[in-house]
């Protein structure tokens, strides 16, 4: 009587099947969320976005202003926009001010 390998397979290596899946699954989230990104990229990214507002909220300001555009649902929504992004860079900043200064305070 012949045995399926495939079912062989099954029963043989259920721990490296395992271990690949795993690994796999890890390397798929790492390519979801840019796992070779370092961290300074993922901040100069942010900054660009936050800058990319501000500099979005600034030209229609000015377009409103000169008459250009009376359209004032959409200069609120970009002015909220812009303040969202920096009170949120701001907590961020906040944040890791506070763990450098954990880290001095930290005895060896």
């Amino acid at each position: 009587m012949a045995i399926n390998p495939v079912a062989l397979k099954a029963y043989t290596n259920p721990l490296t099947n395992g271990t690949q899946e795993t690994a796999g699954q890890a390397s798929g989230m790492a390519q979801k969320t840019g796992g070779t990104r370092s961290f300074s990229d993922t901040i100069k990214e942010s900054l660009g976005k936050v800058n990319d507002l501000q500099g979005t909220k600034d030209a229609m300001i000015k377009s409103f202003a000169s008459g250009e555009r009376q359209n004032v649902h959409e200069l609120m929504i970009s002015l909220q926009k812009a303040g969202m992004a920096m009170r949120m860079t701001s907590a961020v900043r906040n944040k890791v001010l506070e763990g450098y200064k954990e880290l001095v305070k930290m005895q060896f």
